[in-house]
C-alpha cells in the first residue's frame, strides 16, 4: 500500500468511528473560561423559570426538556446545558453595561427638594411617533403627576425604566415603565466629560452625586442633552422582581437586555466580559444568561445590559460595569 492510500484509509476509518458525546460537547464548552466553576444548577433554575417566553420552536423545545428534568445539581446542570445545546458565537466584539431596580424616596406633592413630576403616559402620544423632548415635557403643568421626585433621581429612574417609590409613611409603590417620548436616547456622561464636569470616572453614582450637588438650572441643563423622556404607571408592590419586556420576573444576575432583532425572547447566552473601563469594577462577568429585557441603547448582535437586582448594593455594582463582551449563543441541538 503506498503512503498516500494508507493516509486515505487512516482517514475513512476516522470519518467512521463512532464519537461520543462527551467527545462532540468538550471542544466547544471546554474552551469558554470559567465555564467549569459557573453554577450550572442557578442557571438551569433561571431558565426554566423564564424560558415559557421562547417562541421560537427550538427554544419552546429545549424549555419542556428543562422543565421535565426538574431541578438539577450543579454536575448534571451542566451536562444538561452540553447535551442539549451548541455554542454559536456571535461576530464581533461588543459592550456588557448593567442595570438595576432602584428605590427611591418620594413625595405625594412637591414640596423641598422633590420637584420633579413623575408623570405617566400622555392621552396624545401616538405609537411610533416623536413626542415632545424633555424640555418641552418639563416645561408643561403637572396637574396629573402620579408622585414627585428628586430631579436628578427621576432621570435615574428614566434611565433604569423601573423601580421602587417609597413614601414617608413607608408605604411603597412600583414605578412601571409606560411608554417614551420617542426621541433618541443621548449618555450624558460622555459630554459632561467632554465639559469637564467629571475629571475623573463616569458611573452612575459620579453623575448622580454631580446632579445633585448642582441641582436647579445647571443640572436641568445636563440631564436635557438626554431628550428621551419616559413615562410611568405606579402599581402595587407585591415583592416580586420586576418584569422585563418579556412580561416575565427578572433573576438577577441571570437577565440581560437585548437588541430584539438580534436575540429572541428566552435565549440562552453565555457572556464573556473582561477589560472594565471604570474604576472600582469587577474584573470580568462570565455566565450563562437568558434575554429577557430590551432598552433604547441596547442595539447590535454584541450588546447586552445585565440584570443585577434590587436596591443601593445592585446600583452600586451596575453603575461600574462597562466591560468588553464577547457574546456566545446557546443553539439547541
Amino acid at each position: 500500500m503506498t503512503l498516500r492510500a494508507a493516509l486515505l484509509a487512516l482517514a475513512a476509518l476516522a470519518a467512521a468511528a463512532p464519537v461520543s458525546a462527551q467527545a462532540v460537547r468538550e471542544p466547544g464548552f471546554a474552551g469558554l473560561p470559567s465555564w467549569t466553576s459557573e453554577d450550572h444548577a442557578a442557571a438551569l433554575a433561571a431558565f426554566r423559570q423564564t424560558c415559557g417566553v421562547a417562541v421560537v420552536p427550538e427554544l419552546a423545545a429545549a424549555c419542556a426538556k428543562a422543565r421535565a428534568a426538574g431541578p438539577l445539581n450543579r454536575d448534571a446542570a451542566r451536562r444538561f446545558f452540553e447535551d442539549n445545546f451548541r455554542l454559536d458565537p456571535a461576530e464581533g466584539i461588543g459592550t456588557l453595561t448593567a442595570y438595576f431596580a432602584p428605590e427611591y424616596e418620594a413625595r405625594r406633592a412637591p414640596g423641598g427638594a422633590f420637584t420633579a413630576p413623575v408623570r405617566p403616559k400622555p392621552a396624545d402620544l401616538a405609537p411610533g411617533r416623536s413626542y415632545a423632548d424633555r424640555a418641552a415635557i418639563e416645561a408643561r403643568d403637572a396637574a396629573d403627576a402620579l408622585a414627585w421626585m428628586k430631579p436628578e433621581e427621576l432621570f435615574l429612574l428614566q434611565v433604569q425604566g423601573s423601580g421602587t417609590l417609597k413614601f414617608p409613611d413607608g408605604r411603597t409603590v412600583k414605578a412601571v415603565y409606560a411608554a417614551t417620548n420617542g426621541q433618541p436616547y443621548v449618555a450624558i456622561g460622555g459630554p459632561m466629560r467632554a465639559e469637564g464636569l467629571l475629571p475623573g470616572e463616569t458611573s452612575a453614582e459620579a453623575i448622580r452625586a454631580w446632579l445633585a450637588a448642582h441641582r436647579g438650572p445647571e443640572a436641568d441643563r445636563v440631564m436635557r442633552l438626554n431628550p428621551r423622556y419616559a413615562f410611568f404607571k405606579l402599581a402595587p408592590d407585591d415583592g416580586r422582581a420586576p418584569a422585563g419586556s418579556a412580561h416575565v420576573p427578572l433573576p438577577a444576575g441571570r437577565a440581560v437586555a437585548i437588541d430584539v432583532a438580534h436575540h429572541p425572547w428566552g435565549e440562552l447566552l453565555w457572556i464573556d466580559a473582561d477589560k472594565p473601563v471604570l474604576a472600582g469594577a469587577k474584573p470580568f462577568y462570565r455566565r450563562l444568561v437568558v434575554s429577557l429585557d430590551t432598552g433604547s441603547a441596547i442595539k447590535g448582535p454584541v450588546r447586552a445590559d445585565l440584570y443585577l437586582g434590587e436596591g443601593p448594593a445592585a446600583g452600586d455594582e451596575a453603575g461600574r460595569v462597562h466591560h468588553r463582551l464577547k457574546l456566545y449563543r446557546l443553539a439547541p441541538k
